[in-house]
C-alpha cells in the first residue's frame, strides 16, 4: 500500500471531511467547509460542526478518533485482517491509521466512508456456512489460513468482537452471521437465538434475528435499511471510552443516552438492557455493546445485541452499576431514580424482566 497522507470522510456520498497524522502520529480532523453549512455532527461530545482542526489523544484510541475506531476492526476482524495481509506480503504492524481506515473503505460498519478507499468488496457469493464454520476453527486454532481466508476477508466489513463472523445479503436484507469461538459451546447460535426472543419478550428492541441451518445465529444489520447506511456510534467511541476494560458505569452511560437523545423514552429503553444484562448475567457488557445512531433528524438508541450470559472481566460486570461490578436490584433502582426514571416505574421494570425470565427457565 502506498503511504497515505490524506484520508478524506464520507457519509452519503457527502464529503464530511478530512483527516491526516502529525508527526507523533495522533490524528488531526476537520469538517468540510461545505459540510459546515448543513451538516450534523458525526460525534457530538469529541466533533462538534465548527470551524476548527481536532486533534485526537493518544488514548484510548492509539491516537484516533472514537467514531473512526468503530469502522476498525477488533477482535476476529483484526485476527482476519492480519492473516490476510501477512498473506499479500505485508506487515500489519507497519500500517497507520490512516492506511487501516483507507483499508476499510466503504465496507465498515455505520455509514462513514473513507477514501482513498482500498476496501475490497463483498462479492454477495452464496456462502457454505458449515464451511466457513469449519475453515474458522482452522484460523483460529493455528497458523493454517485454510482455503477460505479471501472469502471470511471480503464477507467480514470489519467486524468487532471476538466470535468469528461475517455479512452477508439474504432475501434482499444484509445479515451478520456468527460462528462458535473456540471456547464457546456448539450449540452457541441456538443459545444466542433464544435469548435474542427473550429480550423481546421483556420489552427490548432487537434487529430481526434468526437461526440458520438450526445453529449459526443470524441478525438483521441494523446499520442498513431500505434507504441506505445509518450512521452509528458506540458508546466507547461516543464517550472516548476503553472497551477493552472497564471504564464505564451505566449512570454515566444513561447520562450520556439523556443529553445526545434529549428522550426519557431512549434512556427506559437502555434502562431495560441494563436490567436485562443483570438478570441474565451478561458481565460482557463493555462500551462497543450499546450504540447509537443518527436518523436524520434525531439521536436515537441502537437496537441491542450480544445479548446473552458471558464472563466479563474476572467474572464481573465490565460497566458498572451503581460503582458495583456485582449489582444487586437495589443498585438498579439507585440508578434509575439518579437518572430521573420513577423509582415505582423501574421497579416495575425489574419485575416485569425477572418474571419473564423465570417463567422461560
Amino acid at each position: 500500500m502506498n503511504q497515505i497522507q490524506v484520508i478524506e470522510v464520507f457519509m452519503h456520498a457527502q464529503k464530511v471531511g478530512r483527516m491526516v497524522q502529525t508527526s507523533d502520529y495522533l490524528c488531526a480532523f476537520e469538517y468540510d467547509i461545505d459540510y459546515l453549512q448543513t451538516g450534523t455532527s458525526i460525534s457530538p461530545f469529541h466533533l462538534p460542526v465548527r470551524k476548527e482542526v481536532f486533534l485526537a489523544k493518544r488514548n484510548p484510541f492509539n491516537g484516533g478518533f472514537g467514531v473512526f475506531d468503530d469502522s476498525l476492526p477488533d477482535g476476529w476482524g483484526s485476527l482476519i485482517l492480519d492473516r490476510y495481509l501477512r498473506s499479500k506480503g505485508i506487515d500489519p504492524a507497519s500500517l497507520t491509521l490512516l492506511q487501516m481506515l483507507g483499508l476499510v473503505g466503504a465496507t465498515g460498519r455505520g455509514a462513514l466512508e473513507y477514501r482513498p478507499d482500498f476496501s475490497e468488496a463483498s462479492r454477495n457469493e452464496l456462502l457454505d456456512f458449515d464451511k466457513l464454520a469449519q475453515e474458522t476453527e482452522i484460523i483460529l486454532s493455528s497458523e493454517n489460513n485454510g482455503d477460505s481466508l479471501e472469502t471470511l476477508y471480503r464477507q467480514g466489513g470489519s467486524p468487532g468482537g471476538a466470535r468469528p463472523k461475517v455479512f452477508v445479503r439474504l432475501d434482499s436484507k444484509e445479515w451478520l452471521v456468527k460462528f462458535k469461538s473456540t471456547t464457546d459451546p456448539h450449540t452457541i447460535g441456538e443459545i444466542e437465538y433464544n435469548y435474542s426472543l427473550l429480550a423481546k419478550k421483556c420489552g427490548i428492541d432487537m434487529p430481526v434475528t434468526r437461526l440458520f441451518e438450526g445453529k449459526y445465529f443470524g441478525v438483521e444489520r441494523f446499520d442498513r435499511s431500505d434507504l441506505g447506511k445509518i450512521h452509528t456510534i458506540s458508546a466507547a467511541g461516543l464517550l472516548n471510552a476503553n472497551y477493552r476494560e472497564p471504564s464505564l458505569d451505566y449512570e454515566s452511560l444513561l447520562q450520556a443516552c439523556h443529553v445526545l437523545t434529549k428522550n426519557m423514552e431512549e434512556v427506559i429503553k437502555l434502562f431495560r438492557i441494563m436490567v436485562f444484562n443483570v438478570a441474565i448475567q451478561n458481565r460482557d457488557d463493555h462500551a462497543k455493546n450499546f450504540s447509537f445512531q443518527w436518523t436524520q433528524k434525531e439521536w436515537k438508541l441502537a437496537p441491542a445485541y450480544d445479548l446473552l450470559p458471558s464472563s466479563g472481566f474476572s467474572g464481573f460486570h465490565t460497566t458498572t452499576v451503581n460503582n458495583s461490578a456485582s449489582p444487586t436490584r437495589s443498585d438498579v433502582v439507585t440508578i434509575a431514580t439518579r437518572i430521573g426514571i420513577p423509582e415505582q416505574q423501574a421497579k416495575a421494570i425489574i419485575e416485569e424482566i425477572f418474571d419473564i425470565l423465570s417463567s422461560n427457565k
